[in-house]
């Protein structure tokens, strides 16, 4: 989830009327840095703060929809968890956010719904956020 409940209520929705599971993910990026530093002392903790909360909010969105689901925490780096996860889970579409690109992402490359676009194993529906 890309932190839009539209999308995710519209991927439900398709799903419900589908009568099929969905897998809804949340990726941590990977942290690289030293959190000694600053004192923490838990870093695992510190790095998924708010991902059980999210998870939570997405399991209630999906019980409100009447979908079934399972969710998964992944790390990594974004676009390539989503294709790795699609190809392990077998599944039949890939549905995510989308928005407009901003003129940092077309100086600097593709964003990441081009990049799963151009690996995905499956289509990759991309609606509005």
């Amino acid at each position: 989830m890309n932190g839009s409940k539209g999308v995710l209520k519209q991927g439900l929705r398709l799903a419900y009327d589908e009568k099929c599971w969905v897998t809804v993910m949340k990726v941590i990026p990977p942290y690289e840095g030293d959190l000694n530093l600053t004192g923490i002392k838990n870093i695992e903790d510190a790095l998924n703060s708010g991902v059980s909360g999210a998870v939570s909010e997405i399991k209630d969105i999906a019980k409100t929809e009447g979908a079934l689901i399972k969710t998964r925490v992944e790390e990594g780096e974004v676009d390539r968890k989503i294709v790795e996860v699609a190809e392990e889970e077998r599944c039949d579409i890939i549905i995510m956010g989308g928005n407009k690109t901003n003129w940092f992402k077309k100086l600097f490359g593709k964003n990441v719904i081009e990049k799963v676009i151009d690996q995905a194993p499956c289509p990759v529906l991309v609606v509005g956020a």
